[in-house]
């Protein structure tokens, strides 16, 4: 043990995402829980006030959850048709809902039956909200309208007819109780004032508009709808930002409870986090279908996901680890009993730590006892060559300086050899790795060269690994150009530059040169 070194595993920087603040914040979720509905989600409403129920519509039904509830609490099922866009008002006390038939229905969170229905859409309701004043419904229709509702009266009191295309979202202003936005099939993004019967601001998306938010201060609205998530400002009617960060349609918008991050859902079955100050993606979320609807919980303690397979699927913040407020109390030292209890250290003692003992990894002892093939048996074992790759090419590195890696590589039969080369396929292309392992990969062909076409799996790894060889090639090759053509840029650049500094000294040694002569001619007529 005294004359052994153990093997020195080299640290790599991990290639990968960057952890940051946000990823350490939405990474901190549990496992989702996966709950199964009757059809496609539409709809994920939370309630704003405690205890923080949420709505989801699906197929003819609306199911109550609690926040850590498997099972609906409650069902509303008295829809004829497909129900749509459940929303809860800002006490949580009354719930309003669209449905395919055209009826607008106001539900009582106590009870089961609704308490209104407004008739007048004659077509599919998509989208409802209550108004910030909570004594008025809005509602937009299939039918190209919008329409204003008085809850004490069951009345309609405006239709706007502007959008020439289906109405699919919209929202109302939580600080103006007149002000109110809808977007629609036609591309437009338009906001209504009851004041004024018509619209005061129409926006062009340009993509068929499949959800809108108004931010809390009321200032700047978010539209999606194709690939595009824009960002306007109320006030000017001017686009400020237009996000592409979806391969496919962006179908539901939300903002974090500090608003300072907007979440995007899209059929590309991934939902983006972006910053609301710099409006770049800070994190992503991948799940196993398209998502159609998405909601965050009070304080973004929980996050819901509506997907077209009907999985919902919820994801729980993970508490905080309870610290002990009484603290362990530890047995006394020895010193204690030598010395007492409140005996203090003095500059004349002498201080013996126990020596720990050092114990040698498996591999280590197999490299002491000259083992070499067991101890590359040992780092090519499956747990090894998974989680701690670094340990398996730092011993294929120290089998190399020692000059036994043939050996070691030697004579192995047809599953110990598929071995070694899954690990060279897997890891060849990884740059902390490729200057190792491809030494090794020469060693392994020079070695099983003679006996290639014995065995088909063996052949088969040799055609892969090969493949993989000649692409790095190629990457490198197109890399070398790459910076072939970046230098005669730098060199190009740097010519311009001493040019014109040349230039710039020609321009001034002429003036220098007149105002030494205007001095002579000066000092002649003096003298």
């Amino acid at each position: 043990m005294a004359g052994y070194k153990p093997v020195a595993i080299q640290t790599y920087p991990i290639l990968g995402e960057k952890i940051t603040q946000d990823t350490l914040y939405w990474n901190n979720y549990k496992t989702p829980v996966q709950i199964k509905e009757f059809g496609a989600v539409t709809k994920v409403d939370f309630s704003s006030q405690p205890p923080y129920n949420y709505a989801v519509t699906a197929s003819s039904r609306i199911h109550i959850y609690g926040r850590y509830s498997q099972e609906p609490i409650k069902t509303f099922s008295r829809f004829k048709d497909t129900a749509y866009c459940a929303t809860f008002r800002q006490d949580g006390r009354l719930l309003v809902a669209g449905s395919e038939d055209g009826g607008v229905q106001l539900f009582d969170i106590s009870g089961r039956a609704p308490l209104r229905q407004f008739e007048g859409h004659t077509k599919a309701v998509h989208t409802v909200d209550f108004t910030a004043d909570k004594y008025h419904v809005v509602s937009g229709a299939d039918d190209y309208t919008v329409k204003l509702w008085d809850i004490p009266n069951s009345k309609e009191i405006l239709t706007f007819k502007e959008h020439s295309d289906y109405v699919r979202c919209g929202c109302a202003s939580k600080l103006n109780p007149d002000l109110f936005v809808t977007g629609s099939y036609d591309h437009t993004v338009k906001m209504f004032d009851a004041r004024t019967n018509k619209s005061v601001l129409s926006v062009e998306h340009g993509q068929p508009v499949e959800s809108v938010l108004l931010f809390p201060s009321g200032g700047l609205l978010v539209s999606s709808g194709g690939r595009y998530v824009k960002v306007w400002d109320m006030l000017k009617g001017q686009l400020l930002v237009s996000l592409k960060n979806h391969h496919k349609t962006v179908t539901c918008l939300c903002l974090s409870s500090s608003g300072q991050r907007l979440l995007s859902g899209s059929l590309d079955r991934k939902v983006k986090v972006y910053s609301t100050t710099s409006y770049k993606v800070v994190h992503s979320f991948d799940y196993a279908a398209s998502i159609l609807s998405l909601a965050l919980a009070h304080e973004d303690e929980t996050i819901v996901v509506g997907m077209t397979n009907g999985i919902l699927s919820v994801k729980h913040r993970k508490s905080e680890a309870k610290k002990d407020p009484l603290p362990r109390r530890r047995r006394p030292a020895y010193r204690t009993f030598i010395k007492g209890k409140n005996y203090m250290k003095q500059r004349d003692d002498i201080l013996i730590n126990r020596p720990t003992k050092k114990h040698l990894e498996l591999y280590d002892r197999d490299l002491k006892n000259f083992r070499i093939s067991k101890a590359l048996d040992r780092v090519l074992e499956p747990s090894c060559v998974i989680k701690t790759p670094e340990v398996t090419v730092s011993i294929i590195k120290e089998l190399n300086r020692r000059g036994v890696l043939a050996n070691a590589l030697a004579g192995r039969d047809e599953k110990e050899i598929s071995r070694v080369l899954n690990f060279l396929i897997r890891n060849l292309s990884q740059p902390r790795f490729a200057p190792v392992l491809i030494n090794a990969a020469e060693i392994i062909i020079d070695i099983y060269l003679p006996v290639i076409g014995q065995s088909p799996v063996v052949d088969k790894k040799f055609i892969l690994l090969q493949g993989l060889v000649e692409k790095e090639i190629d990457y490198q090759r197109e890399l070398l150009e790459t910076l072939g053509m970046m230098d005669m840029l730098f060199a190009t650049m740097t010519r311009q530059e001493s040019s014109s500094l040349l230039e710039h000294t020609s321009v001034e040694f002429p003036d220098k040169k007149k105002t030494a002569l205007c001095c002579l001619n000066r000092t002649k007529k003096n003298f």
